[in-house]
């Protein structure tokens, strides 16, 4: 009975497994594994852009907002590009706007061709993706406003922490939009000062609005039939912290997060990478997520100036982050900005679960080593529970005889034989369900590791050994997925066998299949798995052994059960 409660237990882990997948497959947009329905084309959008719905300003809203990318060069007056770059940034500016419509991370390559920086902001015909910045309440500059370009430096030169790029609009009802971008040394947040000055003879009342442009596209070379991570919009506030907004979800208006508050950020995430506006807090703004063209969605937020009379000038001071998800550069620039790194509902345990790591990184230098060390650690906080866990593996293989001799002298009496072999487990003091909990304690270790190694910036293209040049990429020739699946089988030889073929297939299937999934897993989640495998190995032997239970490979009887009816019949 208590070999078909674990066979039961395993089917169900397995299938909740599968079913859990399933579940963050169709969360994250992806089709669903398990009776995949037909995809929906997103439907075309009924009202024009300035009819969206919009958050509530005290004079002007979202819907106000131009939509949209730049219009094309042939249409601007004077339109200027230009290219600046520091240690870690190149950046193109378009004079149409004063806005970045293309940003290269210098020390990332992209993910397919590997020799290229990474591209973060773009707008081609594969990608738009954009940082704008303007004034609406009135006819008064935008981003398709076309500016003068500033003379200075466009490269940061040796010995110097900063340059600095300024655009001036000509004056549009009387108002005059300067934007001064300031870029550091090593870092890829940007200062971004907007001056206003009212030009003209009376009082205006402009609002500033900062907003990120995208496509609803997954980013390239990220997508993958194993997992998905989150694309799109999020907000955070000190209020409501952080609140992501899916593209299916502005398609049709029931975006949920915060409209109004006086600090946070609006972000653009994908995998590994992000993009932030963030203002100064106790600066009052109002958020907004709209779509504005066909798979086009803006999100940003708007700030109120106040009124400004004849002659006055206000300044709006603003930042603009675009690069990796480091955790702890994050932190550094804003409170709260490390949540754009997504570990979905594992975030508790996985924060000090990627600190372990980075400390232990910090010593061994590779992330790689670095992986295999956290197992280690992890073994020994964990010690006792798999101890007591391979202890009553080890008991159940002693008594293991015992139990077989009464299965068949009571096998015509169910009832009596159960009440015998609880009878035998209470005398030896046996926990059958004891073998579970090694798996019960590793599943939510692995999943949060899952998510560390799934979201961190730090393994993308980070090499071990040899062959593994990414680890967060499957094993190219499939070596760690090969033995992890011996390791797994051999783990399985070392336990007890169920008497019951049916069992004792289940009991070798379950690894394989558990296995199999592995092989399209990024070899950093493989080397844990299969580290971890290896080091129960040795502790259970070692236990077998201290226990007096000498260990030896089982392996299972695939026979056909039904030899005794036989017997009787003849």
């Amino acid at each position: 009975m208590n070999d078909i409660r674990r066979t039961i237990l395993w089917v169900i882990f397995a299938f909740s497994l599968v079913l859990l997948w399933d579940k963050w497959q169709i969360h994250n947009g992806k089709p669903a594994m398990l009776f995949p329905s037909a995809a929906t084309a997103p439907a075309p959008a009924a009202a024009k852009p300035s009819d969206v719905p919009a958050v509530a300003a005290p004079t002007a809203t979202a819907s106000d907002v131009p939509g949209g990318a730049a219009a094309p060069a042939a249409d601007a007056i004077a339109r200027e590009k230009i290219t600046v770059s520091t240690d870690v940034l190149r950046l193109t500016f378009d004079g149409q706007g004063g806005g970045i419509e293309h940003a290269e991370l210098l020390k990332y390559m992209d993910s397919v061709d590997k020799s290229k920086p990474f591209v973060l902001f773009d707008d081609s015909a594969n990608r738009v993706y954009l940082a704008q910045t303007g004034l609406i309440g009135g006819n008064f500059p935008t981003h398709k406003t076309t500016m003068q370009l500033m003379p200075g430096a466009r490269e940061l030169a040796d010995g110097a922490n900063e340059l600095q790029v300024r655009f001036e609009s000509p004056a549009m009802d009387g108002v005059k939009l300067v934007k001064t971008y300031t870029l550091k040394r090593g870092a890829y947040d940007i200062a971004v000062k907007h001056e206003v000055v009212n030009t003209g003879t009376a009082a205006v009342s402009p609002q500033l609005y900062l907003q990120l442009l995208r496509d609803g596209n997954a980013p390239e070379g990220e997508k993958s039939a194993m997992y998905s991570t989150f694309t799109g919009p999020a907000v955070y506030s000190h209020e409501k912290k952080f609140q992501k907004v899916e593209f299916k979800d502005i398609e049709k208006g029931k975006t949920e997060f915060v409209k109004s508050t006086p600090d946070g950020y609006v972000a653009m995430v994908q995998h590994y990478f992000a993009s932030a506006w963030l203002l100064g807090d106790g600066l009052q703004r109002d958020n907004f997520a709209r779509k504005v063209g066909d798979n086009l969605y803006a999100a940003g937020t708007i700030t109120t100036l106040g009124t400004l009379q004849p002659g006055e000038t206000k300044a709006v001071d603003a930042r603009l982050f675009a690069g990796p998800q480091l955790e702890k550069m994050l932190e550094s620039i804003y409170p709260g900005l490390e949540l754009v790194k997504d570990y979905g509902m594992f975030t508790i345990l996985a924060k000090p679960m990627y600190w372990l790591l980075d400390q232990i990184h910090s010593v061994l230098g590779n992330w790689g080593w670095a992986i295999i060390g956290l197992v280690l650690i992890l073994k020994i906080i964990f010690y006792w529970f798999n101890a007591k866990a391979y202890s009553s593996m080890a008991k159940m293989k002693a008594i293991n005889p015992k139990i077989q001799e009464m299965r068949e002298r009571l096998k015509d009496k169910p009832q009596q034989m159960q009440q015998e072999m609880m009878r035998i487990y209470r005398e030896e003091k046996v926990n059958p369900m004891g073998g579970c909990l090694p798996i019960m304690i590793q599943i939510p270790v692995f999943m949060t590791l899952y998510w560390v190694l799934l979201s961190s910036v730090e393994m993308r293209q980070a090499p071990w050994i040899g062959w593994i040049t990414d680890l967060s990429a499957k094993d190219p020739w499939f070596i760690l997925p090969l033995l992890m699946m011996l390791s797994s089988l051999l783990q399985t030889a070392l336990n007890p066998v169920p008497p019951d073929p049916m069992q004792a297939k289940m009991m070798w299937f379950m690894p394989l299949i558990f296995s199999v999934m592995f092989f399209m897993f990024p070899a950093g989640l493989v080397l844990y798995w299969l580290t971890n495998n290896i080091l129960s190995i040795a502790q259970q032997w070692v236990i077998n052994t201290r226990m007096g239970v000498p260990p030896q490979f089982n392996l299972p009887n695939f026979k056909s059960a039904p030899v005794a009816d036989a017997g009787k019949k003849k």
